[in-house]
């Protein structure tokens, strides 16, 4: 399996062993990895959810970019959220950065996230033609 690793400084740089994404194979799918709401210039996070949700999702479309596809490309996304009573805020927010046929989804509340963070989102990107 053939794999490209996709880099941009417009989303914050990986803190760990991973890569911001990866294109495989065919070239035509790409396995975009977590992100939480790192501003990638500061690395910092703000403290609300709904300032965290934003810089996610402006995070993911740096990445979708630098994939060569964009949002619209998400075929699958992933939330981790630690407080699932900021489900209905995700949708809201979420709807102005999707149009339909949105992504297939799932939502998991879970304990914690790196860096403190409230939300993190993974995606799987199929790149047309």
């Amino acid at each position: 399996m053939n794999k490209q690793i996709i880099h941009t400084v417009d989303a914050p740089q990986a803190i760990g062993t991973y890569s911001q994404a990866i294109r495989v194979s065919g070239g035509d799918t790409v396995y975009l990895s977590g992100q939480i709401g790192l501003n990638p210039v500061t690395m910092q996070m703000a403290d609300d959810i709904e300032a965290q949700i934003q810089q996610v999702f402006s995070n993911l479309k740096a990445v979708a970019k630098a994939s060569g596809g964009s949002l619209d490309d998400i075929a699958k996304l992933n939330i981790f959220l630690t407080d699932l009573d900021n489900f209905a805020l995700v949708n809201e927010i979420m709807a102005t950065h999707f149009t339909q046929p949105y992504p297939a989804r799932a939502a998991i509340g879970v304990k914690a996230l790196p860096r403190g963070a409230l939300v993190e989102m993974d995606a799987v990107m199929v790149l047309q033609g």
